[in-house]
């Protein structure tokens, strides 16, 4: 099968099909030919219903590099549990092999020899390729649903400068019938609105809420008019989105409830979204799986979730009735699900596909006398190479690549038509494509700690501002350059573009940068994954310190100091520079320029960016910690 899907690829470019998106590569160009199981994309129905699951694409059209973390700490219950638990320990777990394609999908490990001869994976019209092939298999669309737990609409430049739009309309070719959101709600509502009225699926939620003081003030004739019912989906009830919805597959009815990133507005500028509040509702979720027990008989009910895994795993284990969960925001790829023990008996299987459109999650299910009885799941990492580019999702990211960049797209809340005069006149690719540096060391993102795109990050935000430290934000969205690779401004784009990609500089006291650091490391290591906020430790630059990740709050930093040697002291001011601020708009140059600069300064003749010092922090108490492999920082 994949001969002939290769053939009919190198058919499609003799006929003429172009494939000018940038970085696109001929098969001659790979170091190696990989070999790939033949029935590796065959997935014949093992049961009467199909389910396909995406989750944080983030704005990826095309195909990416991506490396997997290297350290994802699991403590307390978490600890040796998926997904925490990397490398050759999650292969033995997994039954992988070390060669294998899935080793290279799933792990860090030997990353640079698995890029050369595996090569690029994800791109949305390799993703409609597979779906087709999918959907055919289980006897037509009919009998599939498609489901994205959100964060579709953020992550590229031309996410931003579409104002997620080009995201709303790839999902309309993938097919997507539901989703939720996250990194959706980081738009205007008015922007968040227009772009659902354009999604042909729908939109679901059932712990987004409209404010009180929205819904009963003195702008509710106004708060009506605007929502036109679409970010105010019951005035009784408060929620803004539809909170569930049922589907008819294969003739059986499917109930997907929509649970919504819950920590949104303490993540986030809270200014986007006025009018709407969230959390996790638990009990409101809970009288929700028993009203549409009671009211539809569905055959199954499932989450389709933006929690984060850890917090999945344990709504799961305190909600009764959920057949399955579906999660996004940690961007786990979780080729084996979670069976997990409801409290009234039943059984939940819980996973997460993943992030960057690396992976298609399948799952299959066998329902007979109106319910579940079986069920089969199988996690497909989309390798470039492996599959043929649907010629109408190739076309469509053609034609938006080819757009002309518009100077007067608000790109900053602090100046309105803060551009880059250097674009105007460009088209996306041409701006996108340009060669900055080639990477003297691989650049990624992923990890609990620290990675080498984020040093890049903060070293060039210290150089801009003359600051003594650098912060930038702990996400886990943003793609991989090999070493040895041309950095492009494409690349920088996708660890950057928000909406509030503002910079700034501003005076700190050592105290306040420590309590800054412990309250970081709580939302990442409480014990209880309701209190956690899912991405990973705040990055810095000229800063160095120890964390025991075991310990309390306010017990976990020690022995900060910077860069020169000198210690922090609590009551000394320092010059704190950083980017994406929550409570306030800075006025300084966007981080993506900033960047940029700094790459084109920094490279030496040969045009390499060499990194001179990484700020690893130095890990207390985690040696063995299965979640943690080839730390390039000092373990006590």
């Amino acid at each position: 099968m994949i001969c002939a899907q290769r053939r009919d690829f190198l058919r499609y470019l003799a006929a003429g099909g172009a494939l000018a998106a940038a970085g696109t590569w001929a098969w001659s160009q790979r170091s190696a030919e990989p070999t790939w199981p033949r029935d590796f994309y065959q997935v014949p129905l093992q049961g009467n219903v199909r389910i396909l699951h995406t989750a944080d694409v983030h704005g990826q059209l095309n195909p990416v590099y991506f490396r997997e973390p290297n350290v994802n700490l699991g403590l307390g219950e978490s600890y040796a549990r998926l997904p925490h638990i990397v490398g050759q320990r999650l292969l033995d777990t997994l039954g992988l092999d070390a060669n294998s394609p899935e080793a290279y999908a799933y792990t860090s490990l030997n990353f640079e020899a698995g890029a050369a001869r595996y090569g690029r994976m994800g791109g949305l019209a390799q993703i409609k390729t597979l779906f087709n092939q999918l959907r055919a298999a289980a006897g037509g669309v009919a009998n599939t649903l498609t489901l994205d737990s959100g964060d579709l609409w953020q992550g590229s430049a031309t996410a931003l400068w579409t104002r997620g739009l080009d995201m709303v309309e790839a999902a309309n070719i993938l097919g997507i019938q539901v989703m939720v959101g996250h990194w959706e709600f980081t738009y205007p509502e008015a922007e968040v609105l227009n772009n659902l009225a354009l999604f042909h699926g729908e939109f679901i939620g059932q712990n987004v809420r409209v404010k009180e003081e929205a819904l009963f003030g003195e702008r509710y004739p106004q708060l009506v008019e605007k929502y036109q019912g679409r970010g105010l989906f019951d005035e009784d009830t408060g929620h803004a989105f539809q909170p569930y919805t049922l589907k008819k597959v294969a003739g059986h009815a499917i109930a997907v409830i929509g649970q919504a990133f819950p920590r949104t507005a303490n993540a986030n500028p809270p200014s986007f979204f006025p009018d709407w509040t969230f959390g996790l509702r638990e009990e409101d979720l809970q009288a929700l799986v028993h009203k549409i027990r009671r009211e539809h008989q569905p055959a199954a009910v499932i989450l389709l979730s933006h929690n984060g895994m850890d917090v999945d795993l344990k709504m799961a284990s305190r909600v009764s009735g959920l057949d399955a969960i579906f999660g996004g925001h940690t961007h786990d790829a979780i080729p084996r699900p979670i069976a997990v023990k409801n409290p009234n008996g039943g059984t939940c299987q819980v996973t997460n596909a993943g992030c960057s459109g690396k992976v298609v999650a399948v799952m299959d299910l066998a329902i007979e006398r109106g319910k579940v009885q079986r069920w089969h799941y199988r996690m497909l990492p989309v390798f470039e190479q492996a599959l043929a580019p649907d010629p109408e999702m190739q076309a469509y990211i053609q034609q938006l690549r080819a757009k002309v960049y518009d100077p007067s797209i608000v790109e900053s809340r602090a100046k309105p038509y803060f551009y880059n005069p250097s674009r105007i006149g460009k088209t996306y690719a041409a701006i996108l494509e340009e060669k900055l540096a080639i990477a003297g060391v691989t650049l990624y993102r992923r990890g609990n700690f620290m990675g080498t795109w984020d040093q890049v990050i903060c070293d060039a935000l210290r150089a801009e501002y003359q600051a003594d430290i650098a912060l930038s934000s702990g996400v886990r969205w943003g793609t991989t350059v090999p070493q040895g690779h041309w950095i492009t401004m494409e690349d920088v784009m996708a660890q950057c573009a928000m909406t509030y990609g503002e910079t700034y500089v501003m005076t700190m006291t050592g105290q306040q940068i420590l309590t800054m650091l412990e309250q970081v490391a709580d939302n990442l290591f409480d014990p209880d994954p309701y209190r956690q906020s899912g991405g990973d430790m705040v990055r810095v630059s000229g800063l160095n310190y120890r964390i025991a990740p075991n310990n309390d709050l306010l017990h976990r930093i020690s022995a900060a100091r910077l860069d020169n040697g000198k210690a922090l002291v609590a009551d000394q001011s320092y010059q704190v520079a950083g980017w994406a601020a929550v409570g306030r708009v800075p006025t300084g140059r966007l981080v993506w320029d900033i960047v940029r600069d700094y790459i084109l300064r920094q490279k030496d003749t040969n045009q390499v960016l060499q990194i001179k010092r990484m700020n690893h922090p130095t890990l207390i108490g985690v040696k063995g910690n299965p979640g943690l492999i080839d730390y390039a920082g000092e373990l006590v």
